[in-house]
């Protein structure tokens, strides 16, 4: 049986999470990732995966001091086996990583070199777990004479490609910071970071980034108040081994959350015109205080966030333009599409609904999202050519003479040549298309081009069995709604030749629950719980059968009584 990639993805990313909280000693949490990896790894029954874990484990197990340094390598022995069996590099990378680190913390800094070395050439040729910034840091660790209870992450270059990847692959401003906050600490050694913006309107310091504390919770304090007032007030780094010896610092942010602030490295934030927009604070360090080092590094990563910060804040700026536009673009549709409602009352409603079956009809043959919003906005305008057409046409009590009819049909037309006079991109010209070809056929008959087939847009097809069905279902001039059971024969009968036969067959199969609540969203009504619970497995179809039948049960009774319930309500039935 072939494995389920999705699976396989998911194991991998629990492995991921696991090798991160490993680097952070947090070996409980890692070992849960780990197995709940191993049992999807062995659902699909993936040797590699298998060996990963095995070899995870295995270090899990000696860091948690459950085995020794022979146990721990016996139980790696499980995972090599199994690494060279499947003959993943992947496998056979985590195996000599793990290998490398219990050689290492064991002090056996040769062994643990070759196994480094070994895995960083494996590295090079696949790397599904990002390790080799892990890798080259063991190896500079071990060529320093340093101890393997540091933390790869601490390392200053891995964390600056980090903030650089970020920048260039983040735009939202919350996440850009909190990763290049999560590094700074990483690197750093410190307890905890936080990002300080300048709230300059009101003077105030607030937290956009504080790990470590409450998220939610949100730091806020006078610009002149602290350590970080004094920074964005004169652009001064600080350094401070004491915090409360200093007269700078405000304890009111650790009365207010219950921490006890030691060591702060403080720098200030500036944008590309050199102007101060917040600051950037780290505090803690783990392993004694601040160095001129780490001064360094804070004012190289200070300088990447003031870049990424800045491109950060102009793409919101554009992002919100476009919203605005955007909204402006929708309300100026709807705008369009009242206007026919406001010609001919009784027809009232009819785009909105066409539209709400256009997208059910979108969702159940799996149109995509982009595609399925450009349809929503042609269904929206498909009728707007009506405008052109004459009253005594539009609103005619009774049936259309042949000269009135080709004068309506004359409204796909005109559809087209208003919306073609809306520019605004590619996008749009597919939305006029859409909703110009709503009266095409399938076999090439109908109005105004005759396309036919697939010539017809996707949207245009779906947009065809929409309209008819709104229209044979709601009240006109002339007539009362139709039957449903003759609504759905229309629709049968019109396959292949005036509808494209697979949406039909998909627009019936819909849930009747959601079709109901079509019928009745002019009125914003509601269906009852235990009326959806009946509807929900109904389709058209099945309503459409039930209601032909001359003769029916007492169930099939009381199906069809809660729909005609909502099809034949009045619009003030069941309000909200």
């Amino acid at each position: 049986m072939p494995m389920n990639e999705l699976k396989i993805e998911e194991a991998q990313s629990l492995i991921t999470s696991g090798l991160e909280l490993i680097d952070q000693k947090k070996y409980l949490d890692s070992e849960d990732s780990v197995n709940k990896a191993y049992a999807i790894f062995k659902e699909e029954n993936s040797l590699a995966g298998i060996s990963v874990c095995l070899s995870l484990n295995a270090f899990l197990d000696y860091s948690l001091k459950r085995s020794d340094e022979i146990q721990s390598l016996s139980l790696v022995a499980d995972g090599t086996y199994l690494a060279e069996k499947s003959g993943s590099l992947d496998a056979k990378l985590v195996n000599e990583i793990v290998l490398g680190s219990i050689n290492f913390s064991e002090n056996n800094k040769d062994i643990a070199m070759i196994h480094y070395n070994n895995a960083l050439w494996l590295a090079s040729r696949n790397d599904t777990y990002f390790l080799k910034d892990l890798i080259n840091t063991r190896i500079k660790q071990l060529q320093n004479g340093m101890d393997y209870s540091l933390p790869t992450k601490t390392d200053p270059l891995v964390s600056l490609v980090k903030i650089s990847r970020s920048i260039t692959a983040l735009t939202d401003i919350d996440e850009l910071l909190h990763v290049i906050a999560q590094e700074t600490k990483n690197a750093i050694g410190a307890d905890r970071c936080t990002v300080f913006l300048w709230d300059k309107d009101d003077d105030e310091l607030w937290s956009k980034v504080a790990l470590g504390v409450d998220e939610n919770k949100e730091i806020r304090f006078p610009a002149d108040k602290g350590l970080a007032g004094y920074v964005v007030k004169t652009g001064e780094t600080l350094n401070i081994i004491d915090a409360y010896s200093d007269p700078r610092f405000n304890p009111e942010v650790d009365i207010n959350t219950g921490y006890k602030t030691k060591t702060i490295l403080c720098m200030p934030i500036m944008n590309n015109n050199k102007e101060i927009i917040g600051a950037f604070q780290v505090l803690n360090k783990i392993d004694g205080v601040f160095t001129k080092n780490d001064e360094d590094l804070l004012i190289a990563i200070g300088g990447s966030a003031s870049i990424a910060l800045e491109n950060a804040q102009l793409f919101d700026q554009q992002l919100q333009l476009y919203r605005e536009q955007k909204l402006m673009f929708e309300s100026f549709i709807n705008t369009l599409a009242t206007s026919i409602d406001a010609r001919d009352k009784i027809t009232a409603g009819h785009s909105a609904r066409v539209k709400l079956y256009s997208i059910l009809l979108a969702d159940e043959v799996g149109m995509p999202a982009k595609d399925k919003s450009l349809l929503e906005k042609a269904a929206i305008l498909h009728d707007i050519g009506k405008i052109g057409i004459r009253d005594s046409v539009l609103q005619k009590d009774g049936k259309l003479t042949e000269e009135e009819y080709k004068h309506i049909q004359e409204h796909a037309r005109i559809t087209h040549n208003i919306l073609t006079k809306i520019y605004t991109s590619q996008d749009f010209r597919m939305i006029t298309e859409i909703a110009s070809s709503h009266h095409e056929k399938y076999d090439g008959t109908g109005y105004y081009r005759h396309l036919k087939g697939s010539e017809i847009t996707l949207g245009g097809r779906i947009l065809a069995v929409a309209d008819v069905f709104d229209a044979i279902t709601s009240k006109r001039h002339y007539r009362d709604k139709m039957p449903i059971e003759n609504a759905v024969k229309i629709l049968k009968e019109g396959a292949g030749s005036h509808f494209d036969p697979k949406l039909v067959e998909a627009f019936l199969s819909i849930s009747l629950n959601k079709i109901v609540k079509v019928f009745i969203s002019d009125s914003n009504g509601k269906i009852e719980h235990n009326d959806e619970s009946v509807l929900q497995n109904l389709n058209l179809q099945v309503i459409s059968d039930i209601s032909s039948k001359e003769a029916l049960s007492i169930e099939e009774q009381s199906i069809i009584d809660i729909f005609n319930l909502y099809y034949l309500a009045k619009p003030e039935v069941k309000p909200e």
